[in-house]
């Protein structure tokens, strides 16, 4: 690998750096994910989700000091603008039994003075089934993903894709994981956006790569130098592609509030992530596989050749 970076150019010493920080990052993701796990909302665990309005704004630390006394349990509170506030309390042991004493307690306080708008209890049954089926979604998405990769493409530049892929699945649950960020089915359905996303930048920086390796040249070419220069011609259009999508699911992720902040971050990262890895994964290592022109040459029957041999 040294050896290899000395040798080579610029551009493809970069990708085989980020190729090597990539997979420095995919494994403090996995620890991260093996020791932390991931934060699940209430789609996932059960529990009740109650919303209550009050008279002013109060701070969060005065209603969550007032909610912890007169409760037990672990509970989430959050803000969601115009004195509306919501709170999430998981269940205990798959059980519907929660003490709603804090919102007697909110009610009867005259700086407070707490209005319940809704309560709704989500059931830890629903919970698993609603994961199981995301979960049976999101591996329908790779199988269908990598069938298309094995027509479309090389192998070598199918691996690289699904490599990338995997990464930038992986990145994307280490940083909820890390963040302790709260995991639900907007998350999940932002991983499916993200395969396809990651996907498409793949895609093209691959099929830049095929059109180059088939040009009909007296020139020996270079595997890496075509990949530099596939991924030249490639990355104005990614970067602003990547750019503006960048910009709108930033403009989710702080106007639209909280209950699409999971999936506006997730979206964030996996498209930065998706860019990224399209240029140090999905283009790198297919060349460190053994991709050549040889293996884009156009092969001769031999009674086609006997017929260009004739006089």
């Amino acid at each position: 690998m040294l050896n290899t970076l000395k040798k080579a150019g610029k551009g493809t010493r970069l990708r085989y750096v980020g190729l090597i920080l990539s997979a420095i990052l995919v494994l403090c993701s996995l620890v991260t994910l093996s020791q932390k796990g991931l934060n699940f909302g209430l789609d996932f665990t059960g529990g009740y989700l109650t919303e209550f309005t009050t008279n002013k704004t109060v701070d969060l630390a005065t209603l969550n000091q007032v909610i912890s006394d007169h409760s037990q349990g672990k509970f989430v509170l959050s803000y969601q603008g115009n004195q509306h506030y919501q709170l999430t309390q998981m269940a205990k042991s798959n059980s519907s039994a929660i003490s709603k004493d804090w919102q007697k307690a909110l009610s009867n306080s005259a700086d407070i003075n707490a209005t319940v708008l809704s309560s709704t209890y989500i059931g830890a049954q629903v919970g698993d089934e609603l994961f199981d089926q995301g979960c049976l979604a999101l591996f329908t998405a790779m199988v269908v993903v990598m069938l298309y990769l094995a027509v479309r493409f090389e192998w070598r530049l199918a691996v690289g894709s699904v490599v990338a892929l995997m990464h930038d699945l992986v990145l994307v649950l280490g940083v909820f994981s890390y963040l302790q960020i709260n995991f639900n089915l907007t998350v999940l359905a932002s991983l499916l956006a993200i395969i396809g996303y990651s996907l498409n930048d793949s895609i093209i920086v691959g099929d830049k790569v095929r059109e180059l390796l088939r040009l009909n040249t007296k020139y020996t070419l270079n595997t890496g130098r075509i990949i530099n220069s596939a991924i030249k011609s490639t990355l104005t259009r990614t970067l602003i592609t990547s750019g503006t999508t960048l910009a709108t699911v930033a403009c989710v992720w702080i106007l639209a509030g909280v209950p699409l902040q999971g999936f506006a971050i997730a979206l964030f990262v996996g498209i930065v992530v998706g860019t990224f890895s399209s240029i140090c994964i999905a283009a790198t290592l297919p060349e460190m596989l053994g991709l050549s022109v040889k293996n884009y040459a156009q092969k001769i029957d031999a009674h086609t050749q006997q017929l260009l041999d004739l006089p």
